[in-house]
């Protein structure tokens, strides 16, 4: 079959959708791909390259059968297999697959049909088993799976049929797609509590006459209110109640018991023995009970899935960030030659044009133009960021003035939007100690139930027989652990949205645990607490003139030199401008300036050039100069002008955070390979009285082994150059946005901005969400202590018990959703950094 692309001059319908990727197809798009005899329209180049590609390879089934994965894997293998195949081929891969080391390949996954613990644990399990596969974890919270497997041992074709061996849809990542899924899935899921709501409805109106009628009813009324809600109870358990059979299925198959387990035995038991009751026109029914717990339980499940796709909210709108498209210069620096073409396409060192409005296709560095960059959604800096030549630039960000021209450094699953969702991925399929004890705890809390309920009906067939169905009906409903599993994993993905939205990612399960619990905080000095970069702090005059003149003579000599001192004396400068134009102007290596400026000679730079200017050996530094400054003198023939007193900026936010972490009881240390006077100065400014200099890799991380083998648990912050084996020994490593991308891949939490504002807020708030954990689980075993005894004495109904049970839940799921609402708010004092403020 040929498959050639064109660009028809027709005006495409607003609701038409991408052939492809199924997104609405923008109106200016004129992008067609030719299938068989009839053009298929797609919506941008990239979806045009990709489709062309596996039509042309003679893969275009893969269009016919891609929305009809079955859900079990006997149904149309031949299609199912064909389809996978589709998936092996490099081209198609492309967007979502990433080659790691030889042929070691990372690919992310949607997952479709997941809803609980049981369901990550059995997909790990099964992909687990094959050889080949290196390394899987499944994040519950956006359905999403990242899976490393050896591609000379096994295919992705492989990976994806194994994934539907045990009954789960799976797609390729693709951000927008996942958006449809996610969308389709609420739908869904809300078609099934509102069947299930009115069935409960029309039901109740049935069952409440019976009741009042207290045996006066005669038995034709009767039966037929019976028949009547049998069958408004039937598309209620056949439909609305189908995910909690299949999920029993599956548990069952796998013979490891989850919450469905108990919830399916409880439904079934039930709805036979009303069955039963209705054609024998004898016994109890419990229609209306069945009814309203299926109801409660799908509204609670139906309020947990929107926790979870708000909590990975931020992630998913980071992700959506790489734009399509994008515009590349293939002549620069001839700028007339321009091509559009698909971002995913680009390549190091490839120039792209960003027009203002724009989205930036790939990390790089603006080579021509300035312009102000709104990263927001990157860094949770609200403010546009100034951008000019020479300035970094990551994927994602939007360009708002000016165009610019960028100079590609890493694109597609190398920019640094495609590390944090990977990254953040892992996170949320890792799960910390607490977590991982409450899935034990509800393991094995399921199989004492069971044995439990088989007690309780024995003990009540020989008490009252007649009793037994409805007590140990209600047994399995009131103490369904669905409390108990929710407890932590929904005040994790709380905050770790929150926490995404503030700039700081968490990339390790463990993370909040550990910033909860920690006990000492080390930082590295250099680019940690200070920017690595040389400011100025001070001018000091020595003679009439003021210092704002001399500020203005000091960089007229300096401009456009790229020596450090420069740069800070000159930082500032409204559009470069300068005040005074200078004449032979001479630079002298290792010394400084010499100039003339209005007709008067100047010399800057060290004290020894400034004084041999004057004939002088030496001049005296500043007594009020702090040990770390760096003095820079500006004087004439005849006499000294000013001093200028420069040090290595403080990180903002770094003064705030470390008196913060100091009040609330934490030790705070210090430990850089710099000389001790500078080392000493930023202790002393800081307020830290623990700080160590001259310290060698192995030494810090000796210093950092000694602190935990006396019990300490260590958060180490560091820029990751030369930080590497201490940030891999701490209990928590926080890796800084514009330190080494090694550092960023291993360590537990990355900050994003350059203020240290997101990472105080997130020690409050780790604090916080623990102690929500424990309230949530504390809940959850009084809920069960008490319920579950007096379920068994008799004392509870099934349909209080659907009650009990769904309120339980949903408790538990407002409780996390405060730390969803947890905000910060800047102090209106002026100089001080954010105050924490934390919600009711």
């Amino acid at each position: 079959m040929t498959a050639m692309a064109t660009q028809l001059q027709s005006t495409p319908s607003s609701a038409v959708t991408c052939y492809h990727c199924d997104n609405l197809v923008p109106p200016e798009s004129r992008f067609f791909v030719e299938v068989g005899s009839k053009q298929e329209q797609v919506c941008c180049i990239g979806c045009e390259v990709v489709a062309m590609s596996i039509i042309g390879n003679g893969l275009s089934d893969y269009y016919r059968l891609r929305n009809r994965i079955p859900q079990r894997p006997d149904e149309d293998a031949d299609s199912l297999e064909t389809m996978y195949k589709v998936f092996d081929d490099p081209d198609m891969q492309r967007s979502f697959v990433r080659v790691l080391q030889g042929d070691v390949h990372e690919a992310s996954l949607m997952l479709d049909g997941i809803r609980c613990g049981a369901c990550t644990w059995l997909i790990e399990q099964q992909l687990q088993r094959l050889a080949g596969v290196c390394f899987v974890v499944v994040n519950t919270t956006a359905r999403r799976a990242i899976v490393q497997w050896d591609n000379a041992a096994i295919q992705m074709s492989d990976v994806l049929r194994a994934i539907s061996d045990v009954g789960y849809r799976v797609y390729p990542f693709e951000p927008h797609r996942r958006e449809t899924l996610i969308q389709q899935a609420r739908k869904q899921a809300l078609r099934r509590v509102v069947i299930a709501g009115v069935g409960m409805m029309q039901v109740m109106m049935y069952a409440v006459p019976t009741y009042f009628a207290n045996g006066d009813m005669t038995p034709d009324i009767e039966q037929l209110m019976r028949l009547a809600s049998l069958a408004l109870t039937l598309p209620v358990m056949f439909y609305s109640a189908q995910p909690f059979f299949a999920g029993a299925w599956r548990e069952l198959r796998v013979r490891r018991l989850g919450m469905d387990t108990p919830v399916a035995l409880g439904l079934g038991a039930a709805f036979l023995a009303s069955l039963w009751a209705t054609l024998c026109q004898q016994g109890l029914v419990y229609f209306d009970s069945i009814t309203m717990f299926v109801f409660l339980l799908l509204m609670g499940r139906y309020w947990e899935s929107q926790v979870r796709n708000r909590a990975s909210a931020q992630i998913d709108a980071i992700s959506r960030r790489l734009p399509a498209l994008c515009i590349r210069l293939p002549a620069f620096p001839d700028r007339t030659r321009i091509e559009e073409t698909s971002a995913l396409s680009l390549k190091a060192n490839d120039f792209a044009l960003i027009k203002p409005g724009d989205t930036v296709p790939a990390d790089g560095v603006i080579v021509d133009g300035a312009s102000e960059i709104a990263e927001a959604l990157l860094t949770g800096e609200s403010l546009p960021m100034s951008k000019k030549i020479g300035d970094p630039v990551s994927a994602g960000a939007v360009n708002l003035t000016n165009p610019l021209i960028l100079r590609v450094e890493r694109a597609g699953p190398d920019t640094t939007i495609s590390t944090i969702v990977r990254l953040c991925d892992r996170a949320a399929g890792e799960k910390p100690q607490l977590a991982q004890l409450a899935d034990r705890i509800a393991g094995w809390f399921v199989y004492g139930l069971l044995i439990l309920a088989a007690l309780v009906g024995a003990i009540w067939m020989v008490l009252a027989p007649d009793r037994v169905l409805m007590i140990v009906t209600a047994l399995l409903i009131v103490s369904c652990p669905c409390a108990l599993s929710l407890a932590t994993p929904t005040a994790l993905a709380a905050a770790t949205g929150t926490l995404a939205r503030r700039g700081l990612l968490i990339t390790r399960g463990h993370a909040l645990e550990s910033l909860a619990r920690a006990t000492h905080v080390v930082f590295d000095k250099t680019g940690t607490l200070t920017e690595g970069k040389m400011g100025l702090i001070e001018i000091i005059p020595l003679g009439t003139q003021s210092p704002e003149e001399c500020l203005a003579i000091a960089r007229a000599l300096q401009h456009g030199s790229q020596h450090p001192t420069a740069h800070a004396i000159c930082a500032g400068q409204e559009d470069g401008r300068i005040l005074y134009d200078v004449a032979k102007l001479r630079t002298v290596a290792g010394q400084g300036i010499e100039g003339i400026v209005n007709g008067r000679r100047y010399r800057i730079g060290s004290t020894a050039f400034v004084a041999a200017h004057q004939g002088k050996s030496q001049l005296n530094r500043p007594t009020t100069a702090p040990d770390d400054a760096t003095c820079v003198l500006l004087g004439e023939a005849d006499r000294c002008l000013a001093w200028f007193l420069l040090t290595d900026s403080l990180r903002p936010g770094a003064a705030n955070l470390v008196s913060s972490l100091l009040r609330r009881g934490k030790q705070v240390a210090i430990l850089s390979g710099d000389s001790d006077q500078p080392v000493r100065a930023i202790a002393r400014r800081m307020g830290i009285s623990q700080f160590h200099a001259n310290m060698a890799p192995e030494q810090k991380l000796a210093h950092v082994q000694l602190l935990q083998r006396n019990g300490a648990i260590v958060v180490v912050v560091g820029d990751g150059i030369n930080d590497g084996p201490v940030l891999a020994t701490a209990d928590l490593s926080v890796a800084l946005a514009d330190g080494t991308e090694l550092a960023q891949i291993h360590a537990d939490v990355v900050l994003m901005s350059d203020n240290f504002a997101p990472l105080l807020t997130g020690f409050v708030l780790a604090q916080k969400t623990m102690r929500i954990v424990v309230q949530n689980l504390s809940w959850a075993f009084f809920y069960n202590l008490t319920a579950i005894p007096l379920a068994a004495f008799g004392f509870v109904t099934p349909w209080v018990a659907a009650i009990g049970m769904s309120a339980s839940s949903l408790l538990v799921i407002l409780n996390a959703l405060r730390l969803a609402e947890y905000r910060t708010v800047a102090s209106k004092s002026s100089g001080r950094m954010p105050a924490i403020l934390e919600t009711a």
